[in-house]
Formats: C-alpha cells, sequence, structure tokens
C-alpha cells in the first residue's frame, strides 16, 4: 500500500470513528432519512482530507492565515473553477496536485468547501 493508500485509508477509518462517536451520543437521530446526510458525511470527509492536504497553508478549519486564498470565499457554484485549480495549481503559490489527490478526495473538498468549513 502506497502512503496516498494508506492516508486515504487512515482518513476514512478516521471518519467512520467520527460518525460512530456522533451517532452514539445521540446528535444525529434520524440523519439515515435525511437527504442531507450524504452531503454532510462527504464535507465531514472532506474536512479529513483537507487538514491533511490543504490545512498548512490554507489554514485549519479554513481560517486563512493569510498565506493563500481563503477558501471560505470561494464561489460555491463553481467546482469546475475549484477542480481545475486544485489539479492544475495557481501561479506560483499553490503547487498542481493532479495525480496527488484523487477525483474522490477532490469531491470530497469540495463538499468541505461548500459547507463553509
Amino acid at each position: 500500500m502506497d502512503s496516498g493508500d494508506q492516508r486515504r485509508a487512515n482518513a476514512h477509518k478516521e471518519s467512520l470513528m467520527m460518525k460512530a462517536y456522533v451517532l452514539g451520543a445521540g446528535l444525529m437521530i434520524g440523519a439515515a432519512f435525511s437527504p442531507l446526510t450524504a452531503d454532510a458525511d462527504d464535507a465531514s470527509d472532506g474536512y479529513l482530507v483537507y487538514n491533511d492536504m490543504c490545512a498548512t497553508c490554507h489554514g485549519k478549519d479554513m481560517m486563512n492565515p493569510g498565506l493563500a486564498f481563503d477558501l471560505r470565499k470561494f464561489p460555491t457554484d463553481d467546482k469546475a473553477r475549484f477542480v481545475t485549480s486544485v489539479n492544475k495549481g495557481k501561479g506560483t503559490g499553490m503547487p498542481p496536485w493532479e495525480g496527488k489527490l484523487s477525483a474522490e478526495e477532490i469531491d470530497l473538498l469540495w463538499a468541505y468547501v461548500k459547507s463553509g468549513g
């Protein structure tokens, strides 16, 4: 298993543990019947990917330390721009992540960014 696979496996395991904790605490009673569950799950999983890959520059919980674009201000109706920016990079400040992040990881990041943190 390469480091990317291991990172994804660890993130998935941590996500499942977090979901089990939340369900056990009774905070999501009835969430299985909510159409918002998938989006919330994706944002939760995206949070894990974000903290692993993006937080160094974009800040913990998207609280920008002034080093990079403030993702809380990213237009939530422009996924194509987000995907292109992640894959191809932006200027000299953001490296391209194409080949380092899977399409699924980028979708999870998008769900997290759309959630506003």
